[in-house]
């Protein structure tokens, strides 16, 4: 039998290794822009063509490389970061596994021109699919310049997968983002078809952070500073008052790296607990210095998980010094004794006598003698008016009103009314909630009028079908409702507007700012109006009828995170997440009262839907319970 193992060729192996290196082209940008910081570079410029998909070029101004550097340095596992495996557990450099040139060479087209200091010519390298094309002597700036193209040219199933230009320029921002904000020390420059989107000189940590998420963000920053000889935390935490559901602006570092850590994020959390509503989240900036010999970075393919050695010691650490920063700052909710309001205490003086509090009062005021109340009404002549005048007839009229002069009724005036009475009987409309007392204490001429509809626990609308009972959630059934009106004037572009009269400023990041760019005709469809200003602010002019009494910033803010978390392309699907969250938020809430026709319209509403029984996103709105059902509770 002949052997079936065998080694793979090396451009296969490489296409392999860029499945799990090169997911899509941020993965470039992050890859590239880290060689660059590990090369020593001070100033680094992204410029992507089509979000990345035609091209991504990186220029920095780091030490270079050599003609046979630059030559190696396209091969797998060729790296300048480590000799051993000892070196493994000593990492102080971004890179250090020698597969990210190697996998981008091995799915696009990519042109290195590099140059070091002390030479006067540098190198040109031209390689596509892993082949090198070509390689020759040129004159060039100090430092590295690479330009992808074409990247998945020769994987067009990957190509494919591919999102929209907004998704993937979103992604690109991201990785920037995350790098800059590690860096303070290195300036950061980003072009996207030839726009600034990013200007970022060398500048204090705190400059940095704000000089991405924007300047409002100054004013609600603690910061976090504690060293031990475990670990040195520094970094910042903001004030409880910026929780939000969504977009929370959320980063762990450590040792100049980014990472993803959920048991450190309960840590901060828990320093959060009753000072945040809860399902709430809040912004963090922290960064960790550790031993490197105390992590492991090289446990997963994008480096971004990483492993501690004593993870329950630092969580404790670090959730203490978020406590002392909120402590510190007066940050948590505390009794405020600098009032101007407070009352002047006097000081204890041995001294002076003390003496017990009196109180005056009139023993013979009497309120119900004539004089007493002249003098009350400080002896007014008018006063002395008498009593009898001014109820004169009272008792004649309220005599009259009675059966009979004993007070007591006839037999025929208290009898019970027949049907035929009952019947013919104007019957004046209840207020609401009047059907619902009807229906509790048996006023028959509410049940004449029809009350067809009760709402039962301020949540649930009970009405009568052929089959039993129907219990409908008054709000996802408004949800549904809503859904079915925005979606529709989104395709027929014909969204309500409502004018403000004070416009409202969002302040978007630049990674949340391009996918608002590529939504903006359906914010459009739906009734908002968004002014750009410039610098990734943005003027709500105007948001849609019905809405009245909601946050705009926040509702847009929403919107925007719920589609960047789906991760939904499609142009169709990006839709429904805008009108589902726009629903959400306008629908009744739990607890609302509603008149009887309040809820025959909005059940109407609701069976005129397409899909009554559940909510777009998947949600029972009603239930029935048969009549055989409710006739077994009553058997015996």
């Amino acid at each position: 039998m002949s052997d079936i193992i065998h080694l793979l060729p090396d451009s296969v192996a490489n296409q392999v290794a860029a499945g799990e290196v090169i997911q899509r082209p941020a993965s470039v940008v992050k890859e590239l822009v880290e060689n660059a910081i590990d090369a020593g570079a001070q100033e680094v410029h992204v410029l992507v063509t089509d979000a990345g998909k035609t091209c991504i070029q990186v220029i920095d101004n780091g030490k270079g490389m050599s003609e046979t550097d630059a030559r190696l340095s396209f091969e797998r596992h060729a790296t300048s970061k480590i000799r051993e495996a000892a070196d493994l557990f000593a990492l102080r450099t971004m890179g250090f596994r020698g597969e990210a040139l190697a996998s981008i060479a091995a799915v696009a087209e990519v042109e290195l021109k590099t140059r070091q200091a002390d030479e006067e010519l540098g190198t040109r390298l031209l390689i596509a699919g892993s082949k090198v094309e070509s390689q020759e002597t040129v004159a060039c700036p100090k430092g590295c310049n690479f330009s992808v193209k074409n990247l998945f040219f020769n994987v067009p199933a990957r190509r494919k997968f591919l999102k929209a230009n907004s998704t993937e320029l979103s992604n690109i921002l991201a990785e920037f983002e995350r790098i800059a904000l590690v860096h303070p020390e290195v300036g950061f420059y980003l072009y996207s078809n030839d726009t600034e989107l990013f200007n970022l000189p060398v500048m204090p940590l705190r400059q940095r952070i704000l000089a991405v998420f924007g300047k409002k963000l100054n004013q609600h920053l603690l910061s976090v500073e504690v060293d031990t000889t475990l670990v040195k935390i520094t970094g910042y935490v903001a004030k409880p008052e910026t929780a939000r559901k969504k977009g929370a602006h959320q980063y762990f570092f450590v040792n100049g790296r980014y990472m993803r850590h959920p048991y450190f994020h309960k840590a901060v959390m828990e320093a959060y607990e009753r000072l945040i509503p809860a399902g709430e989240q809040i912004s963090y900036f922290i960064y960790f210095e550790v031993d490197p010999a105390n992590i492991d970075v090289n446990i997963h393919p994008t480096k971004t998980e990483i492993k501690f050695e004593n993870e329950q010691a630092i969580w404790q650490i670090l959730s203490a010094a978020v406590k002392e920063s909120l402590g510190k700052f007066s940050a948590i909710p505390q009794i405020d004794f600098d009032t101007e309001d407070m009352p002047d205490i006097p000081a204890f003086e041995q001294s002076r006598p003390i003496t017990p509090p009196k109180m005056n009062f009139n023993a013979d005021y009497n309120p119900f003698k004539s004089s007493s109340a002249s003098s009350y009404a400080g002896g007014s002549s008018r006063s002395n008016t008498g009593w009898e005048e001014l109820y004169a007839g009272l008792g004649n009229a309220a005599s009259a009103d009675l059966p009979d002069s004993d007070g007591l009724a006839s037999e025929e005036e208290w009898s019970i009314p027949s049907a035929a009475a009952v019947e013919s009987a104007p019957a004046d409309p209840l207020p609401d909630g009047g059907a619902v007392t009807a229906s509790l204490y048996g006023t028959a001429s509410a049940l004449e009028k029809g009350a067809q509809h009760l709402q039962f626990k301020g949540r649930f609308i009970l009405t009568s079908v052929k089959s039993g009972l129907m219990l409908i959630d008054q709000h996802r059934a408004h949800v549904r409702v809503l859904y079915e009106r925005y979606m529709s004037q989104i395709h027929e572009r014909k969204g309500v507007s409502q004018g403000v009269l004070f416009p409202e400023i969002i302040q978007l990041p630049a990674s949340e700012a391009a996918v608002l760019e590529g939504m903006s005709e359906d914010f459009s469809s739906v009734g908002f109006e968004l002014t750009p200003l410039g610098g990734g602010s943005y003027a709500i002019n105007g948001i849609p009828a019905g809405i009245e009494g909601l946050d705009p910033v926040e509702l847009v803010r929403s919107m925007l995170h719920t589609a960047m978390e789906k991760g939904n392309d499609a142009k169709e699907e990006i839709q429904g997440l805008m009108a589902l969250t726009l629903a959400q938020a306008a629908a009744i809430v739990y607890g609302q009262v509603l008149g009887n026709d309040e809820m025959s319209a909005l059940v109407d509403s609701l069976f005129a839907c397409p899909s009554p029984n559940y909510t777009p996103d998947g949600h029972t709105i009603l239930a029935t319970i048969k009549e055989e059902e409710i006739e077994k509770l009553f058997a015996r």
